[in-house]
């Protein structure tokens, strides 16, 4: 048992798995964050556009609700939701952009990181030995 704990606990500890448990953390309060900006903001602005239709409340009757002698509801009536479906289809375009963006932008900034120039290196004492050879054969040459 105190094998299998500590196998877990080295698999639990490898740095994948932790970067990948804040991807998924901070990846699922980045989908709540786009869904208000979708919910809350763009569809009341496309519902006003396309003449007050809530996406949500599209749907095509397949079968009425049936109601009995006294006006109850016996059996439901069967639709079919495509007003969700393009919902959740704006939810997956905005997302999916909104994380082209983010990664585009992180790319820029690790890319401008990787072409900052590095400090010069100090020659080795080869180099220099070589660079004295160097300028004494010049010396020579000259003469």
């Amino acid at each position: 048992m105190g094998k299998f704990i500590n196998d877990f606990k080295e698999f639990a500890m490898k740095g994948n798995v932790v970067d990948m448990a804040v991807g998924v953390i901070i990846g699922g309060a980045f989908g709540k964050i786009v869904s208000s900006l979708v919910n809350d903001m763009i569809m009341p602005v496309i519902s006003l556009c396309t003449g007050s239709v809530n996406f949500k409340d599209l749907n095509t009757v397949l079968r009425p609700e049936e109601l009995d002698a006294a006006g109850e509801v016996v059996r439901e009536a069967v639709t079919f939701n495509y007003g969700m479906f393009i919902q959740n289809i704006v939810d997956f375009l905005i997302i999916a952009f909104s994380i082209f963006v983010a990664i585009r932008f992180m790319m820029r900034f690790k890319k401008k990181e990787e072409e900052a120039p590095a400090a010069p290196a100090e020659p080795s004492n080869e180099e220099k030995l070589l660079s004295e050879i160097r300028d004494l054969l010049k010396k020579q040459e000259e003469k």
